[in-house]
Order: structure tokens, then C-alpha cells, then sequence
């Protein structure tokens, strides 16, 4: 997905600029408590109540408790290895975007060595199978919306490859912050197998819950490592098709695979829109019966094929 100019230059958002520093200027955590209560509470005006939503399962609760108190909740095996196969086998032919400098785009096979970190356009994610699927799922859909009290927005959807290269890693791979919208979480779901040495995700315990300085900045691992217990940093291990759910407003780093690389699936659910991106929604004439609210900024549904 693109992202928003935010500051003055060339193709500067002033307004998507005011709407994301707004919210980043607010710290204290009680201040942006009454903020997303408030926000929360006209989505439901606006919405409905949104009570299909919150029927849950005893797992789904844990999940949610686990999310409230640590900021990372695992979710299991939301997809299973054949339906890992299909993606990545449709993906196999799809160009690849390279994150951290601009080159021409290329497939998975023809990786220029020094790539680290790269995604797939939004367009394919759209049309791969089982995304938007999974995405749309009551699973997630009822976990987002008990979390963020709301009916949720899908506001950032994401297919990323993450390589081992030799040398200083990528910006992405430090500890760090998001800053996304006054509430959020992301679903993070591993398309390959991820142990130690593929780059697993790591999350500071409870991190969400204390206050963001209004500058974010990078962490080294040092620096957690000498504040926190190692209980605290809890690393996401699983097999293909593993899913879990993290607020990213807490510290947390996807570790810079060492051996194998790593293909992952982001999905955002937000209160509102993320002001970091600029959204231009895909044409989507599948079968699915999508929310047009939840998926506005996604997908255009109805449009036609012309």
C-alpha cells in the first residue's frame, strides 16, 4: 500500500497530515482512552449496535483477554497448509516490490540478492485466494469489533516476503512502534514455516498500554533487553498457517530471518482510516458478499468491469 505524503514536499496530503499527527500528539493513554470511546461510540451510532458481532466462542475470549492484557493474543491455524500451498503457488508469477530502495519489480524467482524486505501490490492480494476470505472472516471481524468496540474498518491489507541477507538488517526489523490510527490491531499470519531462524515476530509484553513518546523512534535490542525480563518478549513460533493478533501501538520487531525467508499476511483493523496511506480501493468481482464499510478502503465492490 502507498503512503500519504505527510510532510511538506512533493505530493503533500495537508489533511491526511493534520488527521494522523492529531492523534499522534495525544500520549497519556487515559486522554486516548476517552478519545476511542468517544470515536467508538459514533462508528455504533453511525453503524448500528453492531450485537452480531459479539457472539464469541470461549477461545475468542481468551483470545480477546490475552489481547487486552498483553497486546498479543495467538489465534491458531486460521489457514491450513493446503490453502498456504494455493497462495503461494498463485504468488509464485505476481511482481514483488522491494521496500527499502526503488528498483523495477520482480518475481520471486528473479530476487535481486540484496532485497530484504518486499511486498506484493494490493492488487493481487485482492485477488488471491482465501485473503480477503480470511480477512472478512466472523473469527476476526468479531475479534476486531470487541476490541475496538466498534463495528471495524479494514485499513491496511498486506502480503510481505522478508529474506536473510547478510549485513545490517532493514529499518522494519528493529523494535519500534506503530502510530496507525487512535485504536487498532493487526492479524499477522505466517504463509511459510517460521522457527528461530525465519524471522519470527517478537512483542514486549503489555508495552500497548504504556505511553508512546510523541516522537517514535527505533530501539535497539540492547535497549529492551536491559529494561525488560526475557519473560516479557514473547516470539511468535508456528507453521505455516499460524495466526495471531497484536496491537502495535506496543513495542514489538519482525526479527530479521537468518536461514529461511519468511512470506506473512497483514491485516489492520481500525476505528478509522490509517492517515499514513493513501488508499486507492481495487475493483473486486468475486464471490464473496463483503461489507462494503469494513472493506471501503480496500475494495471497490459493484463497479463495473469496464
Amino acid at each position: 500500500m502507498e503512503y500519504a505524503q505527510l510532510k511538506p514536499g512533493r505530493r503533500f496530503a495537508p489533511l491526511h497530515s493534520l488527521l494522523y499527527y492529531s492523534q499522534r500528539i495525544v500520549t497519556y493513554p487515559t486522554l486516548r482512552r476517552l478519545v476511542v470511546r468517544a470515536l467508538s461510540a459514533a462508528v455504533r451510532l453511525r453503524q448500528g449496535s453492531g450485537k452480531v458481532w459479539y457472539a464469541a466462542t470461549p477461545a475468542e475470549q481468551v483470545a480477546l483477554q490475552d489481547l487486552h492484557r498483553s497486546g498479543y493474543a495467538p489465534l491458531g491455524h486460521l489457514l491450513d497448509t493446503t490453502q498456504c500451498g494455493e497462495i503461494r503457488a498463485w504468488l509464485s508469477d505476481k511482481l514483488l516490490i522491494d521496500r527499502d530502495r526503488e528498483r523495477s519489480g520482480f518475481a520471486l524467482a528473479q530476487r535481486p540478492e540484496a532485497v530484504r524486505v518486499a511486498d506484493y501490490h494490493l492488487r493481487d492480494v485482492i485477488a488471491c485466494p482465501h485473503i480477503l476470505a480470511l480477512a472478512n472472516s466472523p473469527v476476526l471481524l468479531g475479534l476486531a469489533a470487541r476490541y475496538l468496540n466498534c463495528k471495524p474498518t479494514i485499513s491496511a491489507l498486506g502480503l510481505r516476503w522478508s529474506f536473510p541477507v547478510a549485513g545490517d538488517s532493514s529499518a522494519l526489523q528493529a523494535f519500534h512502534r506503530d502510530s496507525e490510527d487512535w485504536r487498532y490491531l493487526k492479524v499477522l499470519v505466517y504463509l511459510t514455516d517460521v522457527d528461530d531462524g525465519a524471522g519470527p515476530h517478537i512483542y514486549l509484553h503489555g508495552s500497548h498500554l504504556t505511553q508512546a513518546p510523541m516522537r517514535l523512534r527505533f530501539y535497539s535490542d540492547r535497549e529492551i533487553t536491559d529494561a525488560h525480563s526475557a519473560d516479557m518478549l514473547l516470539t511468535a513460533i508456528g507453521t505455516r498457517g499460524f495466526c495471531f493478533a497484536v496491537d502495535t501501538a506496543g513495542i514489538h520487531k519482525g526479527t530479521a530471518p537468518a536461514l529461511q525467508p519468511r512470506l506473512m499476511l497483514q491485516i489492520q483493523y481500525s476505528l478509522l482510516p490509517s492517515y499514513a496511506y493513501r488508499y486507492a480501493p481495487e475493483h473486486y468481482h468475486g464471490p464473496l458478499e463483503l461489507d462494503p464499510y469494513v472493506n471501503r478502503l480496500i475494495v471497490r465492490l459493484g463497479a463495473s468491469l469496464g
